[in-house]
């Protein structure tokens, strides 16, 4: 195989790449918002029947393929496609079952399926599935933490995995295993106060990308969120406001502080040797910053914008090779 197309199907996003397999070379590329959510919500407004479900959203992907095709002035017929994320949800097109843990950072016991080209689409398929705790669940993320892991660096154990976003998760990988999953909707709780509680006339968000280092509030909420009630605590954002102790657009911040300090305040008692963030992006900036005023700076690694993004690429062609062998 010297190219193949990696589709990272989100719930809110959509990326399509055609990748050279030396190097990983990214040769194009087409992104949009619509997630398996919208992709669904279409699906169910169109009122096909069933078995036309698989059809329905390969030919959107198709649509993809060919801006692809436009892009690069080439013919993809043929060209293996491998998808990772939530196509294999139930709110994808094929619904795969999640693989149970612990599951080797080879991605050898991650589930899969395969789906022959035919005559409405001309490429074979890999869709990856996610995994399962007794209590948790990841789908993406898995695929990505294997295209993060080098194997040059010998075993990887006791080390915890962040990937930020709106459900944020951690994923803890002990003697090349993935034995753990746990899934924070920081992300979300932050969009429900700021936008639809009290709180949302007590912050204003200046549209900015701020510096969290800079951030004199940002760094209050995580502190206060190390001994606070998480339910008593978020009304100091209101409090904050009405005793002029900060303004709304210091108290966006400290809203962020408060949610992410509470998501990684107990990292202070873990055990756990090395702590690896996942990102670079605005939102690892403020993980970061987080974890160096929780006293964590000395255990974490961090996993560079331009490697993170590379992972998924990289994990679902380990991944496709290991089912391949």
């Amino acid at each position: 195989m010297k190219q193949f197309l990696s589709c990272d199907w989100g719930t809110s996003s959509f990326r399509l790449r055609l990748i050279d397999v030396s190097g990983f070379q990214i040769v194009a590329e087409e992104t949009d918002n619509i997630g398996i959510a919208a992709t669904f919500a279409l699906w169910k407004q169109s009122g096909k029947p069933e078995e036309e479900r698989r059809s329905f959203y390969l030919g959107i992907i198709n649509k993809y393929i060919e801006k692809i095709e436009s892009k690069t002035s080439s013919s993809l017929n043929g060209v293996q496609l491998i998808i990772s994320g939530m196509a294999s949800s139930t709110m994808g097109f094929v619904d795969i079952p999640y693989s149970e843990l612990p599951v080797g950072t080879d991605g050898m016991n991650i589930k899969t399926r395969a789906i022959s080209s035919d005559g409405n689409f001309d490429h074979d398929v890999v869709v990856i599935s996610g995994l399962r705790s007794d209590d948790d669940v990841v789908r993406g993320e898995e695929t990505q933490l294997i295209g993060c892991i080098d194997p040059s660096q010998g075993k990887i154990d006791d080390e915890l995995f962040i990937f930020p976003g709106t459900h944020s998760k951690h994923i803890f990988v002990s003697n090349d295993q993935i034995v753990d999953i746990k899934t924070y909707m920081t992300g979300e709780f932050f969009e429900l106060l700021s936008q639809k509680s009290i709180l949302r006339l007590s912050v204003e968000n200046n549209d900015v990308q701020s510096n969290p280092q800079a951030s004199t509030s940002f760094k209050m909420g995580v502190n206060d969120a190390i001994d606070a009630n998480l339910l008593n605590a978020a009304f100091k954002v209101r409090t904050n406001g009405l005793f002029n102790k900060l303004s709304n657009r210091e108290n966006y911040d400290y809203l962020s502080g408060l949610l992410i300090g509470t998501e990684l305040k107990e990292l202070n008692t873990s055990a756990i040797k090395k702590i690896s963030l996942v990102g670079g992006s605005n939102l690892g900036e403020y993980y970061r910053c987080a974890l160096e005023e929780l006293g964590l700076l000395s255990r974490m690694h961090e996993i560079n914008a331009t490697r993170a993004d590379e992972a998924v690429v990289r994990g679902q062609y380990k991944i496709y090779k290991t089912i391949m062998k």
